[in-house]
């Protein structure tokens, strides 16, 4: 069984301003082509087919040609919702879309229903585990903590039990939208932590042959059998050393796993830059970015007059203009930010209150006050999400 596996569409999303429709078209356009090209069984989306509940026309549009198009080339397409989608919205017309061949699985009570394709070695049943916000379905899974693990490692019994009534030899797929321990995030996806964790162990998906991951925006590999495809194209300037591609997958009669890289389009690439304005100017060895995309960090210790119109003499396409001048170790505004440094939202609270108090920290009962509260509004903030 051949399949391809991708994820974090974001259809609709731009790039600091900058629309991407008609490179996320030309991604599609790949897309398509390398299905047929590389005669492939089955597609599959990992979540985050738009980047927000109500998308725009044009996004809408784009997905219901690509759709099209997958149908006429007669290729079966699995879809989840991800945690940027509204599941409900998405899921619309399922039903009747399934017949020609495409499955969009956005509810959660279906975990463990596949869908099942098959080849000359016999079954493979694919299970489609849409993003699971654990404060909405914990209820539903019979969870004591609404945590991503506990959820998910509800959803997978389902999978597992379904699999064990399925008959010998039955491959198996899982599509799901989570972060999984061992993923190296970037700046582009949105925070998905739950009471100050966000990460499900990789053995959640034990029992499985192939687990197609969504979410993080990396092409990586958890295990052999657990992998991110990672978005088709950049959506922050943090992944601009991303080399975005699909994931080609070979599932051998026995479960073997055999997995090849399928570059995607680049409209155009991505450069960070740092200096001074005058180095930024005058570096002879920056001349390969002038024509990228590029994110510039000015370091003049005095914020230079006019810098994004110098800048862009010589980089037309800078989208991205910061300024972080270099300090003195004993500089007070330098030892505030080195403070502030990979520490989360959680960790900048909980010091705040240290320093209000004179350096007496929250204890567990107020840490977990504050852990609530994050988590109030970033759940409050997923029910808007999915109502719209």
């Amino acid at each position: 069984m051949r399949f391809l596996h991708t994820s974090d569409w974001h259809l609709g999303r731009s790039f600091h301003r900058v629309s991407l429709l008609d490179a996320q078209a030309a991604f599609l356009d790949h897309l398509v082509a390398t299905a047929r090209e590389r005669d492939v069984d089955a597609l599959l989306v990992a979540g985050d087919v738009y980047d927000r509940a109500i998308p725009p026309l044009a996004a809408v549009e784009l997905f219901d040609d690509v759709l099209h198009r997958l149908a006429d080339a007669g290729v079966p397409t699995v879809l989840i919702s991800g945690n940027h989608d509204s599941a409900r919205r998405l899921g619309v017309g399922a039903g009747l879309i399934e017949r020609a061949g495409i499955h969009l699985r956005t509810d959660p009570a279906g975990c463990g229903t596949p869908v099942v394709l098959a080849d000359e070695h016999g079954d493979v049943a694919f299970y489609g585990l849409p993003y699971l916000e654990p404060a909405l379905v914990r209820d539903r899974f019979r969870v004591e903590k609404a945590r991503h693990a506990a959820v998910l490692g509800a959803a997978m019994e389902r999978v597992r039990a379904d699999l064990a009534e399925r008959a010998p030899g039955t491959r198996s797929v899982v599509l799901a939208h989570a972060f999984v321990a061992g993923g190296e995030p970037s700046d582009s996806e949105r925070d998905i932590t739950v009471g100050g964790i966000a990460a499900v162990p990789a053995r959640t998906f034990d029992g499985v042959d192939y687990v197609a991951l969504g979410h993080l925006h990396g092409c990586q590999t958890i295990t052999d059998r657990v992998r991110y495809s990672g978005s088709p194209l950049a959506y922050s300037f943090s992944e601009s050393g991303h080399r975005k591609s699909t994931w080609l997958v070979d599932l051998g009669p026995g479960g073997e796993v055999a997995a090849e890289r399928i570059d995607c389009p680049v409209p155009r690439p991505l450069a960070r830059i740092r200096g001074t304005l005058e180095e930024l100017l005058a570096e002879p060895s920056l001349q390969r970015h002038e024509q990228s995309w590029a994110e510039a960090t000015l370091t003049d210790p005095v914020r230079p007059a006019d810098p994004m119109a110098r800048l862009t003499e010589r980089f037309p396409h800078t989208l991205s203009l910061v300024f972080a001048p270099e300090r003195t170790e004993g500089d007070v505004l330098a030892s505030y930010a080195a403070r502030l440094r990979d520490r989360d939202d959680h960790q900048i609270a909980e010091d705040f209150v240290a320093h209000v108090r004179g350096g007496a920290g929250p204890d567990e009962r107020e840490r977990e006050v504050l852990r609530g509260a994050f988590d109030d509004v970033r759940v409050a903030a997923a029910v808007h999400e999915v109502t719209g």
